[in-house]
């Protein structure tokens, strides 16, 4: 479950996001007064409150630290720690999600389970999307209804349950009916595995890994 790469990830990580007509990059840098701090494609920073624009991109909302934006009529919430992410334009009917690692080699991503916003730690050594039981709960999982297990951790031997998923989504990619496993651990990102990533095709090039959905 790489347990060490849940304990290695620090520091400010950005989010960025690419609309259907241009690409746009934004940064969440900071929240102040109620406005959100953006960098928009490597400009000034600037304070926007909601319902304010930079350029093309409209802040819906700002919380403590995260903030909702919505660029070509598509809304994305980015978070404080979270790494940079840019959703490209669809191709036919394929879709992409494009990664930028943090310093340490790492994809961290904000998305959704069941339409309850997690942040992703992409995982190719998991063999489903794993998850906290508390996650599960907010997703609105009744996990004990789930296939009870056992799983070997750095803890020890767990009890798991497996379950099915409605909906996950990352960026612009939305898959339905996806194997997941849940654990009774204090885990602060819920692993994207591959459940999800063996429905993509994977490109990585430096610190760039880009998900084409295949199915």
């Amino acid at each position: 479950m790489c347990k060490g790469l849940l304990r290695g990830l620090t520091g400010l990580i950005l989010t960025g996001f690419v609309g259907l007509a241009a690409a746009q990059q934004v940064s969440l840098t900071g929240v102040m007064g109620g406005k959100a701090l953006l960098v928009v494609d490597g400009g000034k920073p600037r304070l926007v409150a909601p319902g304010q624009s930079a350029g093309d991109v409209r802040v819906v909302s700002v919380a403590q630290s995260s903030a909702v934006i919505e660029v070509a009529g598509l809304r994305r919430e980015l978070h404080l720690g979270e790494t940079q992410v840019s959703v490209g334009p669809r191709t036919g009917t394929a879709r992409q999600v494009t990664l930028i690692s943090d310093a340490r080699g790492h994809f961290v991503t904000s998305g959704s389970i069941n339409g309850a916003s997690v942040s992703f730690l992409v995982d190719t050594g998991a063999s489903s999307i794993a998850m906290s039981t508390g996650a599960a709960t907010r997703a609105g999982i009744d996990y004990r209804k789930g296939e009870a297990g056992l799983s070997s951790t750095a803890n020890g031997v767990v009890q798991t349950w497996r379950v099915r998923l409605s909906r996950v989504t990352v960026g612009d990619i939305t898959l339905y009916d996806v194997d997941g496993v849940v654990l009774p651990a204090d885990m602060p990102y819920v692993l994207l595995g591959m459940s999800f990533l063996n429905r993509m095709e994977m490109r990585r090039d430096g610190s760039t890994m880009v998900l084409t959905q295949r199915f």
